[in-house]
């Protein structure tokens, strides 16, 4: 124990991380304040309007960071990870049953006028839960067992969520994808997720035909890449692929009433791809490139997603989400209904210029043309008032958190803290990548709050649990080395 030393509160803690933290807490209570002063003109400090209210959440949110970091073991959060894990799941069931409808969600539990959603702090329990599991010795994803017990801890809970209608908070559970990368899953199962989502909007935004030829040219194309050159049996399949890029064309000119015209594009693709499918199998099997039977089954899964978009999208898809998917992909067009919020949030951040309208000035805010806008639309209050530089600011503060925490994980000797601390860096991202991205409509609208700057209790609550878990989990790993 000679070469340990305890080191005092300045040198342990990462204040670099806590001080942004305070400042984007700061900012998300001046622009709450923003938000709402038109319509409840009032002190920002008024305890009966939301800009008073989140004061007094951010005073307790402060009182538990200290609780964390100074009165609770940092070896707890370990210990009691799985109890805290059934426990949240528990209540994310029965919110379920006995919460009142909100806009289509049953997903918060009502005690007075205080509001509490059990689906914030179930990113906090299915982190602990995932670095106590991950951080045994004996563990490795690439293993079936283990992979399937990731899995678990993580779909579980997702699904639940979903059944409450949070689909924005399920979402966040991808995130999660980012941490197993980190510890050893294959970036190819991540492409596959990337590709099955751009399949989707390809088959509802053009048709199944040019889906199934870009998922043949990406087969065709990883096959090439790891292979390391293209071998006849890539040419061959290059060149059907050129002449299925024409042939709708090509059928589309012959003279109606031939037996071209009457041909199917359709049929002539699947054809071709049940050929490829076969080809890869036998050729995986017989070279013993196991690749190529991947690819097989890539493909095989790939053609069943294609023709399954639409079941998906009018079966399995609530009224509201298809209406704003649509919206979103330019299928339809409705400024005045599920599109209304993401247009006037646009004309909100885009009329703030380079440097904003000052603080109260911004119109939109006054005037209360954006819903949400203290909540899951805060950040087109910023765009406005702030204008690009103030919008930059923000998003810099993130950015420089998550990597603030990357780099403390990646510091760390304790392998329970580097992947909870991954976690943490994941949720963030996702909440700010979603939340963002659907404030300038490069996503469906889809109920998400933006961390520590969103009107809320539950919201701020959860992100300072988060957060200053790690930072207690880092400072007990600084005190003594």
């Amino acid at each position: 124990m000679g070469n340990f030393s305890d080191r005092g509160v300045k040198q342990s803690i990462d204040w670099k991380l806590v001080i942004s933290y305070l400042l984007l807490i700061l900012i998300g209570w001046v622009n709450i304040y923003a938000s709402i002063h038109s319509s409840e003109p009032s002190s920002i400090f008024d305890f009966s309007v939301r800009s008073g209210k989140q004061f007094v959440w951010i005073l307790t949110a402060i009182g538990l960071a200290l609780v964390i970091l100074f009165a609770v073991n940092p070896r707890f959060w370990q210990s009691s990870a799985l109890p805290l894990y059934l426990f949240v799941l528990v209540l994310l069931v029965v919110v379920i049953f006995v919460s009142k409808d909100v806009k289509g969600s049953h997903s918060w539990f009502e005690f007075g006028p205080v509001k509490f959603q059990p689906a914030e702090i179930s990113k906090i329990t299915t982190s602990l839960l995932l670095a106590t599991l991950m951080s045994q010795t004996n563990y490795r994803i690439t293993r079936l067992k283990d992979f399937m017990m990731t899995a678990l801890i993580i779909g579980v809970p997702m699904l639940v969520i979903l059944a409450e209608s949070e689909t924005g908070s399920a979402l966040v559970y991808v995130g999660f994808l980012f941490v197993m990368y980190r510890e050893g899953f294959s970036g190819w199962w991540i492409f596959s997720l990337i590709m099955a989502v751009a399949l989707f909007i390809l088959t509802l935004t053009a048709s199944a035909y040019v889906s199934l030829l870009v998922l043949v040219g990406v087969i065709l194309a990883t096959s090439i890449i790891i292979q390391g050159n293209v071998g006849v049996f890539g040419w061959i399949n290059i060149g059907i692929l050129a002449v299925l890029c024409a042939l709708p064309w090509a059928l589309g000119k012959a003279p109606e009433g031939s037996f071209l015209a009457g041909i199917k594009p359709m049929y002539i693709l699947i054809g071709i791809c049940v050929i490829m499918v076969a080809a890869m199998i036998v050729k995986g099997y017989r070279e013993r490139k196991r690749h190529l039977s991947i690819g097989a089954l890539g493909l095989l899964a790939g053609i069943a997603l294609v023709f399954s978009t639409e079941f998906i999208f009018n079966n399995i898809l609530q009224d509201h989400q298809r209406k704003r998917i649509e919206v979103l992909l330019g299928m339809k067009e409705d400024p005045s209904g599920v599109g209304y919020n993401v247009n006037q949030s646009m004309i909100a951040i885009g009329s703030g210029g380079l440097t904003g309208k000052g603080f109260l000035n911004g119109t939109q805010t006054t005037f209360g043309f954006v819903p949400e806008q203290s909540t899951d639309f805060i950040f087109c209050t910023v765009g406005e008032e702030w204008g690009f530089i103030g919008c930059l600011i923000v998003i810099f503060l993130y950015v420089f958190m998550i990597w603030r925490i990357i780099v403390d994980a990646e510091k760390s000797r304790e392998s329970f803290t580097r992947i909870y601390g991954y976690c943490v860096a994941a949720c963030i991202f996702m909440h700010l990548f979603i939340n963002i991205g659907m404030t300038i409509g490069l996503m469906p609208v889809i109920g998400i709050p933006l961390p520590l700057l969103s009107y809320g209790g539950s919201s701020l609550w959860a992100f300072t649990i988060l957060i200053f878990i790690f930072i207690a989990l880092y400072r007990q790993e600084k005190k003594y080395y």
